[in-house]
């Protein structure tokens, strides 16, 4: 389990797609060239970004996007699994507890996203002046034993 339940959820939005498997508590990012502003616009599609240059976040993905055979068993809505090509909820704004974090990083610290939509305490230089759009929150604790990490999460 990559997040945990307690987190504070003031701001969520659920008009995106995701077409890759993932596990909740990740930074998604728009995969697409355009989003569109329909509900349910196909080009609407979010997924974890294999590198941070370029990348543009959009929240984090509040559920585990999993490939079953549904024809043989049924999703299992009491984990919060949405299938692939599905409609995924994500925090833009709140507090999440989530071990998808790379480094160690501090309380205080700026949190940015990171390879593969991890959280990270290292901010990208890819060479760009949009480095700030990287920042998607702060870090309100450090790891604790088992690598859980307090993330304030402001995307907006």
């Amino acid at each position: 389990m990559a997040l945990k339940p307690d987190r504070i959820e003031l701001l969520t939005d659920v008009s995106f797609f995701m077409n890759t498997t993932a596990t909740r508590g990740g930074v998604a990012s728009i995969s697409t060239g355009g989003s569109g502003v329909a509900m349910d616009d196909a080009n609407a599609v979010v997924s974890y970004a294999a590198t941070t240059s370029g990348c543009k976040p959009v929240g984090v993905l509040l559920n585990d996007v999993v490939n079953l055979d549904l024809t043989r068993q049924h999703i299992n809505w009491h984990k919060d699994e949405v299938q692939v090509g599905g409609k995924v909820s994500l925090l833009q704004a709140g507090t999440v507890t989530t071990n998808l974090v790379t480094g160690t990083p501090s309380a205080g610290a700026a949190a940015y996203v990171g390879a593969s939509g991890n959280f990270s305490a290292t901010a990208p230089s890819d060479g760009t002046t949009e480095d700030a759009v990287y920042q998607v929150g702060r870090f309100l604790s450090s790891k604790d034993a088992d690598g859980y990490i307090k993330v304030a999460v402001n995307i907006a």
